[in-house]
């Protein structure tokens, strides 16, 4: 039986990436200059404003306006001298850190890792690809590109195999001088050197920019709000997402620790054989330092029991918050490198290291 499956994914000129990418930036200095610090970080952008809020108990002295040129400098935006913070931060609140200070998790929640053996970096074949369409698109450098874009591909199953891309599609902002010819002719050749790269054919169906026109972007074309692009940020729908954003969190917060550590443990299984898919939940209460928790689901395709596979977990890690930021020695990590194009998929970060 056939199926088809979609994933999306969103370039670092995303209005929504655009916040992610400043709260991680905020993040990386207070840890660079005090690595006790606590951090939780939202920012709204709208045109030329920009909302910095949250909670941020620091030693480091922080320059948010130089903060803010870094990263829009590194996104290609234009007139970035125009743009004016609003800066609404605050301290930690201490019942939070009570619970957090004795090495309990700095929230509940659920957090999900996944792994399957569709590609080389055991990511979604569909969510690989329309990010490396992305990278690739801004690895062109070409001038008559702005920085937003987006991307989306469609996948055809086949008895749960990976046969063929069906769709790929790609919007992106351009200079208004050019036609939207100009900006297809581009696209496609990006589309299809993606393709390539995966083994995948080239006879899928185009588009590109649908509407005919895509020159305003960014936070002039619609609003940026951190933690909006989580499913992107991950598996790409293909797997179970606990809810909790991850820019902007220093790593007590499990939202963003265990779902790396779930995400390492999920990876490690796959490439060790033990199964050909597997995602894991794990659970925290608020202070707590070990999980509530533990839920591994292989999809059948575990080749050992999987009472086996959690015996293995639980017996080589250490998951409470503190075990979990030493074993991936997360105060030391330049999150700006996760911010964009995805948080896992990476080689050098230590959470794909198996």
């Amino acid at each position: 039986m056939k199926q088809f499956f979609t994933s999306e994914q969103v370039s670092c000129g995303h209005p929504d990436k655009i916040c992610d990418q400043i709260a991680d930036a905020i993040l990386d200095e207070c840890l660079r200059q005090d690595k006790s610090s606590r951090v939780a970080v939202e920012v709204m952008v709208k045109n030329y404003d920009v909302i910095i809020s949250g909670e941020v108990t620091t030693k480091a002295e922080l320059n948010l306006y130089e903060i803010l040129d870094r990263v829009l400098s590194y996104v290609g935006v234009d007139n970035k001298e125009d743009y004016i913070i609003t800066n609404l931060l605050d301290k930690q609140s201490q019942d939070i850190a009570m619970g957090v200070d004795t090495g309990g998790a700095g929230d509940q929640g659920i957090m999900f890792g996944y792994a399957c053996n569709e590609t080389e970096e055991l990511m979604p074949l569909a969510w690989s690809i329309a990010n490396k369409a992305l990278i690739n698109l801004r690895e062109l450098k070409s001038p008559i590109l702005k920085p937003d874009a987006k991307s989306q591909v469609t996948i055809e199953y086949e008895n749960n195999v990976a046969k063929r891309i069906d769709t790929f599609l790609i919007s992106t902002q351009h200079d208004e001088k050019v036609t939207s010819k100009e900006v297809r002719k581009l696209v496609e050749k990006v589309m299809i050197k993606t393709a390539k790269e995966y083994n995948m054919n080239i006879d899928f169906k185009v588009l590109v920019n649908p509407t005919g026109r895509f020159v305003i972007g960014g936070s002039h074309g619609d609003a940026g709000v951190t933690g909006r692009k989580i499913i992107a940020d991950t598996y790409g729908g293909y797997a179970h997402h606990g809810g909790g954003a991850f820019s902007g969190k220093d790593p007590s917060k499990v939202d963003r620790s265990a779902a790396y550590m779930a995400r390492k443990m999920a990876k490690e299984i796959v490439a060790k054989n033990m199964a050909d898919k597997c995602e894991i939940q794990l659970s925290y209460a608020i202070g707590v330092k070990e999980p509530i928790s533990i839920f591994i689901n292989c999809f059948d395709t575990n080749k050992i029991e999987i009472y086996e596979i959690k015996k293995y977990i639980k017996e080589k890690y250490d998951l409470s918050p503190k075990g979990i930021i030493e074993h991936l020695d997360l105060l030391n990590i330049e999150y700006s490198k996760t911010t964009t194009y995805g948080h896992f998929g990476k080689d050098y970060l230590t959470w794909e290291k198996i």
